[in-house]
């Protein structure tokens, strides 16, 4: 399927919460790494456009995806690229995609506009939890490093009561949390001012 709608949950953690869910809950042992490319225009028309674009490489096999804002949680629109093919994109020869490409052009956001902003990498746990699929994510870009948990569900219903339910019994502050692309952009920027 070359779309779909994803409805997520995401809170920050601190080192210890980060532990003490990993090691309450049957999380597998190993982490799975996978590492996100990130793509901009020199305007940032996708973000003025509420967008995010990014390769995701993992297992040896790379996704290029373009999120836009949807009633109910995000859409999300999936092409599959070679290994050469991300390369490409990394390296900033764009090469158009049947899925990602008409969307970008419905948002009037040329290919050739889009530069390579750099990567997150991140270790991931996931573990199926009442329900939902609930992620321990420790991430690194640049030279940050953050702890959070994700939590995706099939309905807005399940997903705020489980993520409440799981906050509570760990004894966990909700906090804001922004997406992993615009803690990436908010570190670039700092970063880039120093």
């Amino acid at each position: 399927m070359a779309q779909e709608i994803e409805i997520e949950y995401k809170n920050l953690l601190t080192k210890d919460e980060f532990d003490r869910v990993l090691y309450s809950l049957p999380f597998p042992s190993d982490a799975e790494t996978q590492t996100n490319h990130y793509f901009e225009t020199a305007d940032f028309s996708l973000k003025k456009n509420g967008c995010a674009l990014r390769i995701r490489e993992k297992n040896n096999t790379f996704t290029l995806t373009l999120k836009e804002p949807h009633d109910t949680g995000l859409l999300e629109t999936h092409d599959t690229l070679t290994k050469q093919e991300a390369n490409q994109w990394i390296n900033e020869e764009f090469i158009g995609k049947e899925y990602t490409s008409k969307q970008l052009e419905n948002k009037g956001i040329n290919l050739n506009d889009l530069k390579y902003l750099g990567s997150l990498t991140t270790e991931r746990r996931e573990l199926n939890y009442h329900d939902v699929l609930l992620v321990l994510d420790y991430s690194t870009y640049g030279d940050t490093s953050d702890y959070e948990m994700e939590l995706e569900a099939a309905s807005e219903e399940i997903g705020l009561k489980t993520m409440q339910d799981v906050l509570d019994k760990f004894n966990i502050k909700r906090r804001q949390t922004p997406n992993k692309i615009q803690r990436f952009f908010t570190s670039k920027t700092k970063n880039d001012r120093n």
